[in-house]
């Protein structure tokens, strides 16, 4: 952990939370949530360059980091997660969500856009979930979500994170970080401790990836109702209706140009890899076509502005999956300037 950070387990009502904060700061909350498979340790430096006059907090997600296990209910989507993140009862605050992290925070503003000053949506999963639909309206292949969820899971990886490795395989935590994470070539001077966040997902069918059921409709698996991969399945996790909110605070969409995670090209997406080749029996693109996240993220927003809400796209070059820490002097001052507008 770095100078200046300080952990701490915090009791709710629902679990007890790790939580991140900065010695001797105080002010208006900025909480930073984090993406799947890491933890709040992805987020330290960008915590300690936050000005005077912000309090920074980073909390560890149910069954990552410090936090504790609890099983993940992939029947409400992302919503054990935010009603985590709520009953620390932090009152309004800034939002940061990263990837997965991203979708937290939007639920968050769907069902509590009082307690929230302004939205940071750092290379957040499309608002229509990850995998299973087509257009940017989010149209589902299959009502059963076949082609999202746990299915889309490397066991390979799974077993991996399970058995705490630390090396460098090609499906190793520490190659998936540098492949994917990041846009190579990316040195990053915390690695290791990077890898050890990764190493913190707890594993099963209650938590990373989930568990499936059959379907009918390719690839053959769809989510099931437990795990972490489920809640972002587009038959549990839709926010359709962003716009449809009084109150809208300003939105700060923040992603990298490079992105191969949450793409209209994700190397994630099972739809495309079928597209590629790389999973077989894949029926074509009338049926099949690789899901467009940011589309669809663009689209979203787009409707909230319509509706009287705004929001600012800013897009690293040369960036992956993780603007914060390729190029976190850069990422602060667009954060920074984010937070003044509420």
């Amino acid at each position: 952990m770095l100078n200046g950070i300080t952990a701490k387990r915090v009791t709710t009502p629902r679990l007890t939370a790790q939580v991140l904060s900065v010695e001797g700061r105080d002010g208006d909350p900025v909480v930073f949530v984090h993406g799947n498979v890491s933890s709040s340790l992805f987020w330290q430096r960008q915590m300690l360059d936050l000005p005077a006059g912000y309090r920074p907090l980073a909390v560890d997600l149910r069954g990552f980091g410090g936090s504790d296990p609890l099983p993940v209910d992939a029947t409400r989507g992302l919503r054990d997660f935010t009603d985590d993140v709520l009953s620390l009862d932090l009152g309004p605050a800034h939002y940061v969500g990263w990837s997965m992290g991203g979708g937290v925070i939007m639920q968050l503003l769907r069902d509590h856009p009082e307690l929230v000053r302004t939205l940071t949506l750092v290379n957040p999963v499309s608002p229509y979930g990850f995998g299973g639909t087509t257009d940017a309206d989010g149209t589902l292949i299959s009502p059963d979500g076949a082609g999202a969820g746990a299915g889309g899971a490397n066991p390979d990886f799974v077993a991996r994170l399970a058995d705490g490795d630390r090396g460098a395989d090609p499906t190793s935590p520490r190659t998936i970080m540098h492949t994917f994470y990041v846009h190579p070539p990316c040195t990053l001077a915390d690695e290791d401790e990077f890898v050890e966040s990764m190493l913190t997902t707890r594993t099963g069918e209650g938590n990373y990836p989930g568990d499936t059921v059959p379907s009918d409709v390719w690839p053959g698996a769809a989510p099931g109702q437990r795990g972490v991969l489920n809640t972002m399945a587009p038959n549990h996790f839709r926010i359709d209706d962003l716009h449809t909110i009084t109150r809208k605070p300003p939105i700060l969409w923040l992603r990298g140009a490079n992105d191969q995670i949450v793409s209209d090209t994700s190397m994630f997406d099972l739809a495309h890899l079928g597209q590629l080749g790389a999973v077989p029996g894949w029926p074509g693109a009338e049926t099949h076509p690789p899901q467009p996240m940011v589309t669809q993220t663009r689209a979203a927003l787009d409707r909230y502005a319509a509706a009287g809400g705004a929001y600012e796209e800013i897009v690293f070059p040369d960036t992956g999956h993780s603007p914060h820490i390729e190029r976190p002097a850069e990422f602060a001052a667009a954060l920074h300037k984010g937070l003044t507008r509420g």
